[in-house]
């Protein structure tokens, strides 16, 4: 951890709140989010929060990147492995879960560490939050299951981005009940959901703390291509052929990135080779939409 770093954290600790405190550790994919958490931890006596929506998922490890026991180092972690790969997670079910967690921690004099790069999972937990009433239209939503089914997520998620970039930026293509639910708030309203979507009352005083720096996107871009091509090395196939056997091709721990591409090698429609370059591709895609969303924190910090 850098002497600025620390001098930022113990100025954050002496600081007067009345909020309950919370440090925030965010940033995109493979920018070594993990190892600053665990040194943060480790100097404040705390416990780390994952707010990453793939690691929520039993029996999906080396495609998640999920931290191992040894790498814990003995830090207490939450959040992980909470649910199997053929059930859903909302941001309402996430913070439900993740909030009593935080109290406890709270209740034992220790400040709480977010630490994953889902920001919507993030912003649930720091804020209250108050939906504006939008009633579904079941037609509407009809019409976009059919093109999906047709088309696949990637067209809803363009279609989304022509209308509302902002928002669009927030979502993974694989998420498309958000990307649905974002293109009917715009049909409905001519609003963005990002912009009309919440009232937001701050539950914690964040600290925010990132190790990427936008000086070093290449390096980024070179670390996630390593890592993809280490996951590749280290039997991701096979975990995710025992996902298959377990629970099915098409559930929905199956639909993140990095597995999904591996499932239509797996069933041969698209070779181990080229789903490779399709993960390193899109992951890197994904990590720019996180470094935009990611702008936030820093106005924040």
């Amino acid at each position: 951890m850098h002497n600025s770093t620390q001098e930022l954290i113990d100025t954050f600790l002496d600081k007067k709140s009345d909020l309950p405190k919370i440090i925030v550790i965010y940033g995109p994919t493979a920018c070594w989010k993990t190892a600053l958490s665990i040194e943060v931890a480790k100097y404040i006596q705390s416990e780390i929060i994952s707010t990453d929506s793939r690691q929520i998922y039993r029996y999906m490890d080396i495609g998640t990147g999920k931290i191992t026991e040894s790498e814990k180092d003995w830090v207490p972690h939450h959040m992980i492995d909470i649910i199997e790969p053929d059930k859903i997670c909302s941001v309402v079910d996430f913070v439900r879960w993740a909030i009593p967690h935080i109290e406890r921690i709270i209740c034992d004099k220790k400040i709480p560490i977010l630490c994953g790069w889902t920001g919507l999972y993030i912003d649930g937990i720091l804020y209250e939050m108050a939906y504006p009433e939008t009633p579904p239209d079941w037609d509407y939503r009809d019409n976009l299951e059919e093109i999906r089914q047709k088309e696949w997520n990637q067209k809803l998620w363009d279609m989304l981005y022509a209308v509302d970039p902002d928002y669009a930026n927030e979502l993974e293509v694989w998420n498309y009940r958000y990307i649905m639910r974002g293109l009917e708030v715009m049909e409905k309203t001519g609003k963005s959901k990002w912009d009309s979507k919440w009232k937001k009352t701050p539950r914690f005083d964040p600290l925010f703390i990132t190790p990427y720096n936008d000086n070093n996107r290449e390096k980024l871009y070179s670390t996630i291509n390593s890592r993809v091509e280490e996951m590749f090395n280290n039997w991701l196939i096979y975990e995710i052929n025992y996902i298959i056997e377990k629970y099915g091709a098409k559930c929905p721990g199956l639909t993140t990135i990095w597995y999904r591409e591996i499932v239509d090698a797996v069933e041969w429609t698209i070779t181990l080779n080229e789903a490779k370059s399709l993960v390193q591709q899109r992951s890197r895609n994904y990590a720019k939409r996180q470094i935009t969303w990611n702008k936030r924190y820093e106005y924040n910090s």
